[in-house]
């Protein structure tokens, strides 16, 4: 018979505030104007949308759709960011002043990225099908950019400001325009919030 660990709370608690830190340490990594810990949970409106994302998250995975829907509503109400809880979301996410943002059901979205305000994650069929974009790791996503449909952006890829993307790019990509077309990256992405800049 195999071993098995017996349950222990105390291993999703720890999952839990081992996750609250790596949300505010993306915070102090994508932004300098960052101050302290304090005032990243006081002031920053992208780490509470993430946040409310996650208990309306739960709960839609849970099947209390409903109540996850009011959970979402209500966090988009404080944040001016609406995340729908049936996306799926991976760790470290920072969403940069926020206002505006949208990220449809069925998007999701890697580990390390970065989402500046205006942002739209949207659908382009009404059909109950995959509809949303699928952004991998480390992706930069500039102000105002509308990624539309089911395309997939690969991992550390730009999108620049006010683009709209509307076909799958491949990693280490670089969109920019309207429509967006990629280009490779002359140089590797190094990660840090710098070299996010296109």
């Amino acid at each position: 018979m195999a071993n098995s660990q017996p349950f222990r709370p105390s291993h999703r608690v720890d999952a839990f505030f081992r996750m609250i830190r790596e949300d505010i340490s993306a915070v102090r990594r994508g932004d300098p104007a960052a101050l302290s810990k304090v005032s990243i949970v006081l002031n920053y409106s992208g780490l509470h949308a993430v946040w409310g994302y996650r208990v309306s998250s739960a709960l839609w995975r849970r099947g209390h759709r409903l109540l996850g829907r009011l959970v979402s509503q209500f966090a988009r109400f404080l944040t001016g960011i609406e995340i729908h809880p049936g996306a799926k979301i991976g760790r470290r996410l920072f969403i940069d002043h926020g206002m505006g943002v949208v990220i449809g059901e069925t998007a999701e979205i890697g580990d390390d990225v970065l989402i500046y305000h205006g942002v739209t994650l949207g659908g382009v069929s009404t059909k109950k099908i995959k509809r949303h974009p699928t952004i991998g790791d480390r992706v930069m996503i500039g102000a105002g950019a509308k990624l539309l449909g089911p395309i997939e952006i690969g991992a550390d890829s730009s999108v620049g400001a006010n683009a709209v993307v509307t076909k799958s790019a491949p990693p280490n990509s670089i969109l920019t325009g309207v429509p967006a077309r990629a280009r490779q990256r002359t140089t590797p992405a190094t990660h840090e919030p710098g070299d996010w800049i296109i």
